[in-house]
């Protein structure tokens, strides 16, 4: 489940800069949390922060489960705002829980903050076939396992199945078939777009990995002080020629995701397409009333005619902190409040809608066969389920944050005709670039 969606602005950039620059960066040690939380009862009480939806039974669950560990649950703000909070703990060696909700992405910022532990002394590399091998791939490092999957984004083609049944317009099945769709839907409509480019890093990120575009590389254990960036890569920039044809084109729209509005232009007509994820069901299904039963789910389109190239949009983690007192005890916490557990999946899969990253819970028939009201009766998960499969491993940089910003500031640049759209990675890849040498990494380029 991605965090709420938000801008990372200068004064974010800067105080992650400060954060890494006066935790050293690649001398940090992260020092011991507050007191052993042990209860007069025996029992052991581990702390987690965590944004998940309808999360509280998850917790209950657990504990109900779990005699001898309880799980002591705050939300402290999604995304960012937690992520800022773990850094100025980690920062003052204190305050932090010991376990929290970490995205895929932001995993190397903790790791060069020495905030993770190992948990694999602690049993969890165990788990390694219970999930899908992309997922495990990004928390994993050589024998190291520094977080524990929950949920995943793999992407598919969200569309207005009665607009373009109506019209008689073919589903693309490829890009190029795709900005075809885009021009016939504008004849229709002149007031319609085939979908918005939202500005949003992860989306951008989830198309660019779908396109072949592997620009990042990072290990902790082969080399904290390296890292790559090759944002000007063909596969990249072939992703940000074909979107800003399109928005220069007026083809497609410029609103941000995730508002009011842009719900609004989804339940409309104004919007007929969306490149979404696996958690899209969940998100849409309270948000659009007016256009309830009226979409439908199809693959990604194909850079290259019967490819089968797949990306994710988010997901998240559970990671144990340096400053846990309890290691042992929290690895358990992480492992088991999901994993397994039938009951707290139950929760995750019917009322919080993530997406999963176990593969028995995704490939149970209850799952892949579920019909879905906001979707016609469509069985979406057939198509989601194979994208997670297909997904191939793919790396980020210990300041994605940074990267995800620039990609975002560029492309309102672009969008504002104050840059043309062939500059954007090139700026930013200039800028990151830019940012890590002063943070004292050898950059990959």
């Amino acid at each position: 489940m991605p965090a709420a969606p938000t801008r990372t602005s200068a004064p974010l950039r800067r105080r992650l800069g400060a954060v890494l620059a006066a935790a050293g960066l690649l001398l940090v040690a992260a020092c011991g949390g507050g007191e052993p939380a042990t209860s007069p009862d025996g029992k052991v009480h581990i702390s987690v922060w965590a944004w998940y939806p309808e999360f509280a039974g998850v917790v209950d669950a657990f504990n109900a489960s779990h005699p001898d560990i309880q799980v002591d649950w705050t939300n402290v703000g999604t995304g960012p705002d937690q992520y800022a909070k773990l850094k100025t703990a980690f920062t003052a060696g204190t305050g932090a829980p010991d376990v929290a909700m970490v995205e895929f992405q932001e995993i190397p910022t903790f790791l060069i903050l020495d905030a993770l532990i190992d948990m694999a002394p602690y049993g969890a590399a165990e788990d390694e076939a219970l999930y899908a091998p992309w997922a495990w791939s990004q928390v994993t490092d050589g024998e190291r396992v520094h977080a524990i999957p929950v949920d995943g984004g793999p992407m598919a083609l969200m569309y207005r199945k009665d607009l373009f049944d109506q019209h008689a317009i073919p589903v693309p099945t490829t890009w190029a078939e795709y900005a075809d769709v885009a021009a016939r839907i504008k004849a229709v409509d002149p007031g319609a777009y085939v979908a918005s480019f939202g500005s949003d890093g992860g989306w951008i990120n989830g198309l660019m990995w779908q396109a072949g575009c592997k620009p990042y590389g990072y290990s902790i254990t082969e080399a904290r002080d390296r890292v790559r960036v090759q944002l000007t890569a063909p596969e990249c920039r072939k992703v940000f020629d074909f979107y800003g044809d399109l928005v220069s084109r007026d083809l497609m729209a410029v609103d941000p995701f995730f508002t009011a509005d842009a719900s609004a232009a989804l339940d409309s007509g104004k919007y007929w397409t969306w490149a979404a994820a696996g958690w899209t069901p969940g998100y849409l299904a309270g948000s659009l009333t007016a256009t309830l039963g009226k979409w439908a789910v199809a693959p990604m389109p194909q850079w290259t005619p019967g490819a089968n190239d797949q990306g994710d949009w988010g997901g998240s983690t559970f990671a144990v902190t340096a400053q846990s007192q309890h290691p042992e005890e929290a690895t358990i916490v992480a492992r088991e409040l999901f994993g397994r557990s039938e009951q707290a999946w139950d929760i995750g899969l019917n009322k919080a809608f993530l997406y999963p990253l176990v593969n028995d819970v995704a490939g149970d028939p209850s799952f892949t066969g579920k019909a879905y009201d906001f979707f016609g009766g469509q069985q979406v998960n057939e198509i989601f389920v194979p994208v997670s499969e297909n997904l191939g491993e793919f790396e980020y940089t210990p300041f994605q944050d940074l990267v995800f910003s620039e990609l975002n500031d560029r492309s309102a640049e672009a969008i504002a005709g104050s840059r043309p759209w062939g500059t954007v990675l090139e700026a930013t890849q200039a800028n990151v670039v830019q940012y890590a040498r002063s943070q004292g990494f050898t950059v990959i380029e």
